[in-house]
């Protein structure tokens, strides 16, 4: 038994990601009851025996729950020759654990769907300044369990944009 313990303590950073439930309402309820008490456990453990938290940069995680692009002002569109634009995205981190922010890759398409321009944002341009002063640590931490995050960033379209992709992607 103290084996198990040790060896839960010592490969908990890895351990309790891979163990995380999704906090979306996806996992069963006993998984989500289960990984809670192996979390109060964790914790005891950590206070007795000190613990580095170490936040996970895990793709899965994150589900875009929505993406909307749109004029930023249809009357403005007119008169000006820039076609800017209003990217709004809603963002949720489903795992029971902080997961890193990833950077979000806007993929803009024409009419037969081939790539006419690529934009990605790092974190510190996507998020929201009010999140970020809330979240002060966030580039260490991440976002916390189940952190829903509704951001609007402007984009300016080449004339023949037709389409677009929204993606998360950790850099390399």
């Amino acid at each position: 038994m103290i084996l198990l313990v040790f060896g839960e303590h010592l490969s908990r950073n890895t351990l309790l990601p891979a163990l995380a439930p999704r906090v979306d309402g996806s996992s069963s309820v006993v998984a989500v009851k289960a990984f809670a008490l192996l979390q109060a456990i964790d914790q005891k453990l950590c206070k007795a025996l000190g613990c580095f938290n170490r936040s996970v940069s895990d793709f899965s995680a994150w589900k875009i729950t929505s993406a909307t692009l749109s004029p930023e002002s249809a009357r403005e569109g007119l008169k000006s020759a820039a076609n800017q634009s209003m990217l709004q995205v809603e963002i949720q981190n489903r795992l029971a654990v902080p997961v890193l922010l990833p950077n979000l890759e806007v993929s803009l398409t024409d009419a037969e769907e081939a790539e006419v321009k690529l934009i990605q944002f790092e974190p510190q341009e996507w998020l929201p300044n009010t999140w970020q002063a809330a979240h002060p640590d966030f580039s260490k931490l991440g976002a916390p369990a189940g952190e829903i995050i509704q951001v609007e960033l402007p984009i300016v379209l080449p004339p023949n944009a037709a389409g677009y992709r929204v993606h998360v992607l950790y850099p390399q």
